[in-house]
């Protein structure tokens, strides 16, 4: 799998969890510039993973199987960017209803685009399948939400009089993801532990690296966020929430780049 793959998977999991965020996000409580903007981000991100997407077609295989499966997945990158953009007009002209479905559409042909960008190689089990679609939905979440709770928390530097109420629900949500994510990786962990006979020590490496960044280290990070919006001081509160992204980023990278060639994802 080449890192050009990764990247539009990363992407694909980026905009599902981010969409998602923004949808579960009252509009009553957040200003519409807050959905606009970051749905020309969305925009952005996967007119980025369509071109990757269609640039990798010169370099694979030329069979029936590759070129139908990654046209699926270059028509899904497309529709996304088109839902983003008919999103972002929706919500120029401040219709709530309809702007949030277009957002939850986006969400879920993410997810789908993400599925089928997905490597299903290695997964030869009931269980490791379960667990693959657990490790993509929880994947997807954490990094979503994550980034989604800090934009939002820039936003208030834009818009300081709204309420705080939306962003400590995104960093409880953050929380939760955290939790689920640390469950399924967990769960990975462990399988192949005991399907594998040997372990390098590099891949120790990298499985600590990638608890101590992307799990550990952005919980501290999510307290942090929690207790310094109790002041409150949203400034603050959304510089820690920079801090997590870059942690999550780092964090879900190295378990994509380390569960390519494992049976369970970690």
């Amino acid at each position: 799998m080449s890192i050009w793959q990764l990247l539009i998977q990363f992407v694909f999991r980026l905009t599902f969890g981010i969409a998602l965020a923004m949808g579960v996000t009252s509009s009553r409580y957040v200003t519409s510039g807050f959905y606009r903007v970051h749905l020309w981000v969305l925009l952005g991100l996967n007119t980025f993973a369509a071109l990757s997407i269609y640039t990798l077609y010169a370099d694979v295989d030329n069979s029936a199987q590759v070129l139908i499966s990654w046209q699926v997945v270059l028509a899904l990158a497309i529709i996304i960017a088109a839902l983003s953009y008919a999103g972002a007009v929706v919500w120029l002209y401040e219709k709530a209803k309809l702007g949030t479905m277009l957002v939850f559409a986006v969400a879920a042909v993410a997810l789908m685009a993400a599925a089928l960008a997905t490597p299903w190689g290695n997964t030869r089990s009931t269980t490791g399948i379960v667990l693959a679609i657990l490790d993509l939905g929880s994947s997807g979440l954490l990094l979503g939400v994550t980034m989604a709770a800090m934009l939002l928390g820039h936003w208030y530097l834009n818009t300081p009089t709204m309420q705080l109420m939306p962003l400590k629900r995104l960093v409880i949500l953050m929380i939760a993801a955290i939790a689920a994510r640390t469950l399924v990786s967990a769960t990975g962990l462990v399988m192949q532990v005991r399907a594998s006979e040997t372990l390098e020590l590099t891949f120790w490496i990298f499985v600590v690296f990638r608890w101590l960044s992307g799990l550990l280290g952005t919980f501290m990070l999510a307290l942090m966020t929690w207790y310094t919006l109790k002041v409150p001081n949203t400034q603050s509160a959304t510089g820690i929430l920079y801090a997590g992204v870059v942690l999550t980023f780092l964090g879900e990278l190295t378990s994509q780049l380390l569960s390519v060639d494992t049976l369970y994802p970690l």
